[in-house]
């Protein structure tokens, strides 16, 4: 979704050009409807694992004689994409290799200019100027059909929710065990959550997930149990969107459903996983109604001489120094703040 900046751009542009989007099958659900993609190109999982299935997609691809291919993603397969598409420009990151692939590279930064967030500040590199990113940048934007969002307020309905309360969806789980508080200091947060809004919460997981939810749900108070509505979910991507657009904000574990809150104009409190880095991915903060946490901001003595990886190998003790007591006051606050204003 991130990448979709790009078309954008490109669109802006370009408004006679025919932009092309290569995305794996399932995350094409978040770019559907976008108006600055005129065609999806689904990159489907056999061509990951059949070299004949990758040869006759590099083929179609080459078929198509573009005159540009943009290369966000800097793996292999893309790659081999660009370079076979033999399209008169191509471009991509500079890395060692890549004058291989490419006929344009350029350097990824580390100083963040704006509130886009350095992530996003380096896909515009790939088609836009230092001038554009540092006084327009372009925000990631999800689209929905008046139909999803109809049908997402009926279903809300049908469980009896009341919407002139406060409606608040909870990214409960990261994409995985070390991006993803514990249990019992996401329990905290979702009975705090429930304490001081007394609104309607549900939980944003899928069928796979229901064990590790379970667990936070079980050691959650009884109290919150009333506001919590576990079977309330959505059941494909593009349900869950429509049922994040009614909500009055998104709170939880970073990730992509903050990210895809964020491209819907949501509002999010958005708690990091240590070893992440927060500069990459707090994406359009104001300090209001987009705000994040991460250990760095209450002890950043510990981040000044240690690699990622030493990061990511011990996040699960880090994550202990990340407890409820500093959390809570901060979500006091946002909660404060912006309940008021819904």
């Amino acid at each position: 979704m991130a990448s979709t900046v790009i078309c954008e751009v490109l669109k802006q542009k370009y408004p006679q050009a025919q932009i092309d989007y290569l995305i794996y099958p399932n995350t094409a659900a978040v770019v559907e409807g976008n108006p600055f993609i005129d065609h999806l190109v689904i990159f489907e999982q056999e061509y990951k694992t059949s070299k004949k299935a990758f040869w006759r997609f590099l083929k179609r691809i080459r078929k198509q004689k573009y005159n540009l291919v943009v290369d966000a993603y800097g793996k292999t397969e893309s790659n081999l994409i660009s370079l076979c598409s033999r399209a008169p420009k191509r471009v991509s990151y500079r890395k060692w290799y890549t004058r291989f692939f490419y006929t344009h590279t350029i350097d990824r930064k580390g100083v963040v200019l704006t509130a886009a967030g350095n992530a996003i500040e380096n896909r515009l590199r790939l088609v836009a100027s230092e001038d554009v990113i540092k006084n327009d940048p372009i925000r990631p934007k999800i689209f929905l059909s008046e139909n999803e969002k109809n049908d997402a307020k009926k279903r809300i309905l049908s469980y009896q929710i009341d919407l002139q309360k406060p409606l608040i969806m909870i990214g409960i789980l990261g994409s995985s065990r070390i991006k993803s508080l514990p249990p019992e200091t996401m329990a905290k947060i979702i009975d705090r959550i429930s304490e001081k809004t007394q609104g309607s919460i549900l939980l944003n997981y899928i069928p796979s997930q229901i064990n590790e939810v379970r667990e936070i749900y079980d050691l959650t108070a009884q109290e919150s149990k009333k506001h919590i509505y576990f079977d309330l979910y959505g059941k494909s991507l593009r349900e869950f969107l429509a049922i994040t657009s009614h909500c009055n904000m998104l709170i939880g574990n970073e990730g992509g459903a903050v990210n895809m809150a964020k491209a819907l104009n949501i509002p999010t409190f958005t708690i990091f996983s240590p070893w992440i880095n927060k500069d990459a991915w707090n994406m359009f903060e104001n300090g209001s109604d987009q705000v994040s946490i991460h250990l760095s901001d209450f002890e950043p003595a510990l981040y000044e001489d240690k690699s990622a990886k030493v990061y990511k190998d011990e996040a699960n003790e880090l994550y202990k120094k990340l407890s409820p007591d500093r959390i809570l006051p901060l979500l006091d606050i946002y909660l404060d703040n912006n309940i008021a204003q819904n």
